[in-house]
């Protein structure tokens, strides 16, 4: 373990209270990296500042030579990028392959660092690199650098994408929204954050369509101006507190509530014993029975990934057997070895997870290999007889702003130790 890893202390608790949605993690990377496409100023409302990957996005772009300005939940970002090099030694981040492809459609040549992030299977930059060749590029990996280089603008083209790839999607509609010419994304992944993104950029003054799940064609512009875009709610969080609600007994309340992207997650959790009480701008959660859940993820409006490991947690602790299946990401199953410390009775066959739910949890030490992971032992502890210690939880910290206030506010017994 290596010293500087982050332990967290979770103990039982009873939830209660009411929480604000902060702004969609999966989406203000993004537009963070959508900011490097004009000169003129971008102002972001209702901005997850205090993650760490958005603290991280910000020194990125400072080093690019944009101005950062941070007022609670408001982030400013202006000026040109001063070099087309992010030359960086830090914790790198998944998001570097969309500031490579802003980069690279700003001033044809970009080089940034591999991408960090979730280390989750095989999330490797294929994709990437076949958006940003369609766009006639050259592409090439540089002493752990990626480097792209194009003969002037780059040129609008047909881009078939063989996985509804969220990042992949993201990047083809970056890059090309200063291309010349018309550029067709086919097989999109269309989801809550990527309609965000298309939102921002045409504020912006670019010329995106959205042909439902069948494509997103793009009309390059020769230049794109500043906006105000306020961020849309976090929809990973608000399913984080749901779960954390039903799983302790507690009553929650969720202010600012995403229903329109949870549609389908919230038919599988009211069908297994969810409790939802709907208010004008809010939704409660209160005398929940957990039920046993067959699940199995894909492309929004689905059940994504990211949202298994929770909805594990949730099986958990409901008495029966529950399945889940992970066709994308099977490797992201890591974290029920950690469960299973716990007293989770988990097994793994290929892409299934199958739980058999029930027993009483026990508080150990365990590892967080990822963000959600992280997110789910957190679950997990509050529901568990003694004391958990979650190492490397500063993984968690990637994808929840102030989640240590957040959970204590509402009586959840969590703690850094020092």
């Amino acid at each position: 373990m290596a010293v500087n890893e982050k332990k967290l202390r979770v103990r039982k608790s009873v939830l209660t209270g009411k929480i604000h949605l902060s702004g969609a993690k999966n989406s203000a990377l993004r537009l963070q990296a959508a900011s490097i496409l004009t000169d003129e100023e971008l102002i972001l409302s209702n901005f997850p500042n205090g993650l760490s990957d958005a603290i991280i996005h910000n020194d990125m772009l400072k080093i690019l030579g944009k101005k950062v300005k941070i007022d609670k939940d408001i982030l400013r970002i202006s000026g040109k990028i001063t070099t087309n090099e992010l030359i960086w030694e830090g914790r790198s981040i998944r998001n570097t392959l969309l500031i490579w492809g802003a980069i690279l459609a700003k001033s044809g040549y970009s080089k940034v660092p591999l991408p960090g992030g979730c280390k989750i299977g095989e999330r490797k930059y294929d994709l990437h690199q076949m958006v940003l060749e369609k766009l006639g590029a050259k592409v090439w990996e540089e002493n752990g650098y990626l480097v792209a280089s194009s003969a002037g603008k780059l040129k609008g083209a047909e881009i078939h994408l063989p996985i509804r790839s969220t990042g992949a999607t993201e990047n083809a509609i970056i890059s090309s929204s200063l291309a010349e010419g018309e550029t067709t994304i086919w097989n999109p992944h269309i989801r809550p954050e990527i309609l965000d993104l298309i939102g921002l950029l045409n504020k912006m003054g670019a010329k995106i369509a959205v042909r439902g799940n069948e494509s997103i064609v793009v009309n390059g512009v020769n230049y794109l101006h500043g906006a105000t875009h306020s961020v849309i709610p976090d929809n990973m969080e608000a399913l984080t507190f749901l779960v954390a609600a039903a799983i302790t007994g507690g009553e929650i309340e969720i202010d600012g509530f995403p229903m329109e992207h949870l549609e389908i997650p919230m038919i599988f959790l009211k069908s297994s014993g969810m409790n939802i009480f709907t208010g004008t701008k809010s939704i409660i959660s209160k005398e929940n029975v957990c039920y046993p859940l067959e699940i199995s993820t894909g492309p929004y409006p689905g059940i994504n990934s990211d949202m298994q490991p929770l909805l594990a947690v949730y099986a958990s602790c409901a008495k029966g057997m529950s399945k889940i299946v992970d066709l994308r990401f099977p490797d992201r199953f890591g974290y029920a070895e950690q469960l299973k410390k716990m007293g989770v009775d988990a097994e793994v066959v290929n892409n299934l997870l199958v739980i058999k739910g029930g027993n009483q949890l026990v508080g150990t030490e365990v590892y967080a290999d990822d963000l959600r992971a992280g997110a789910a032992l957190l679950l997990a502890g509050l529901v568990a007889e003694g004391e958990t210690i979650i190492v490397n939880a500063k993984q968690i910290e990637r994808g929840y702003e102030n989640f240590i206030e957040k959970f204590q506010s509402i009586g959840a017994d969590v703690s850094w130790i020092e």
